[in-house]
């Protein structure tokens, strides 16, 4: 008689699996797993949507900036203290200053200030300008970019305006705003 309780024996109920299922059998099963996936998959995809909808900005260096004063400048030289932050020489001459890109016209590279040689020499194709930004050896196609400079009415600092550039080769540099006179 295996299926008839006796009187004094208690009945036993079983409810661990196979009959049910427990949270942690659950979390582990091929079911937990995938609804896990699910999840994280979802989650992901919302973020980015949101992401989505933020504007991107970006931030770059002003167009135009301070440079100083006039009497900061040393005549006959060129200088380098605007290079790396806005990618400008300024050369003071005896009659006045103008100031250059540091981009060769050749493919972009920036050229490097050699004082003793009182040139620009760029060190991906050789491309050479001298102090006033004319080209004159290597493959550079044609001189340097110069960028407006002017003096601020307010306070007389020098102000470089790189939104506005002047190309030799089109007679640009004959423009007042090409070159500051001192």
């Amino acid at each position: 008689m295996s299926g008839i309780p006796i009187k004094d024996e208690p009945v036993v109920v079983e409810s661990y699996p196979p009959y049910g299922v427990t949270r942690r059998s659950f979390l582990f099963s091929s079911a937990g797993v995938a609804w896990a996936t699910f999840s994280m998959a979802f989650g992901a995809g919302m973020a980015s949507t949101l992401r989505f909808m933020l504007p991107n900005v970006l931030f770059e260096p002003p167009t135009s900036f301070k440079a100083g004063y006039l009497y900061e400048y040393a005549v006959g030289e060129v200088d380098e203290r605007w290079k790396d932050k806005f990618g400008t020489w300024l050369v003071r001459t005896s009659d006045g200053m103008y100031a250059l890109s540091t981009t060769c016209t050749h493919l972009g590279c920036i050229p490097n200030w050699l004082k003793n040689e009182l040139k620009f020499k760029c060190p991906c194709h050789g491309s050479g300008f001298y102090a006033t930004g004319v080209n004159f050896e290597g493959p550079a196609p044609r001189p340097l970019e110069r960028y407006r400079i002017a003096l601020d009415p307010n306070d007389g600092q020098i102000v470089v305006d790189k939104s506005k550039k002047f190309q030799q080769e089109l007679g640009q540099w004959a423009d007042p705003e090409a070159f500051l006179k001192a």
